[in-house]
């Protein structure tokens, strides 16, 4: 994998693990945690979903490969960018809903169990994971290694939730809904990185 090639699917991590981020934020805000247990369990749960679904991608992408060759760097950008815009959206949303709710005196708006059901883990784990399906059909595309890409995007996401737990439990919800509308920012740039160098450059 040469340095840019590395550079993209940091940034591609990056910008997918904000949506894991952000939900991590809230659980860490809402849960009794008194342990590592919690953030460990997040974190290694949303870092391996967010590495599997890529995976799935990449084979579903190879699969197709030639038949949409011609047209690769256009999905890709197309993908990302609907990726991208919905994750600002949604961050966004949440915020506009969080603004609301402080000036009409509420506190969190997530309900504030205590603790983590496994279902539960399970459900947010795929909610934030399957943007990361989409990716990695571009990734089969545009023959990016799979191996490293999921590596790193998988404990990038683990650190990042994990992180996310412990911030969330001692600052509440200031930031979750910001990262994920940078996280949106990032996935659009990256596919607008991606168009440019195989319609500009050729790469």
């Amino acid at each position: 994998m040469s340095a840019s090639e590395f550079l993209t699917v940091f940034g591609i991590a990056i910008g997918l693990s904000m949506d894991a981020f952000a939900v991590a934020v809230t659980q860490g805000a809402c849960l009794d945690i008194r342990t590592p247990r919690y953030p460990l369990a997040i974190g290694i749960t949303f870092g391996f979903f967010q590495a599997a679904m890529p995976l799935i991608g990449w084979i579903a992408g190879m699969s197709f490969k030639r038949i949409i060759a011609r047209m690769d760097h256009w999905i890709a950008l197309v993908l990302l960018a609907l990726i991208g815009f919905k994750m600002f959206v949604d961050g966004l949303t949440q915020y506009l809903e969080k603004r609301k709710l402080t000036e009409e005196g509420a506190s969190c708006p997530v309900p504030c169990g205590g603790r983590l059901r496994m279902r539960d883990l399970l459900g947010l784990a795929v909610a934030t994971s399957i943007d990361a399906l989409a990716v990695g059909i571009t990734f089969g595309m545009l023959q990016i290694n799979i191996w490293l890409s999921i590596l790193v995007i998988g404990t990038i996401t683990f650190i990042l939730s994990c992180g996310g737990v412990v911030l969330g439990k001692r600052t509440g919800f200031l930031f979750g809904d910001k990262m994920q509308m940078i996280g949106g920012c990032v996935l659009t740039a990256l596919g607008l990185k991606i168009f440019i160098e195989h319609l500009v450059l050729g790469i």
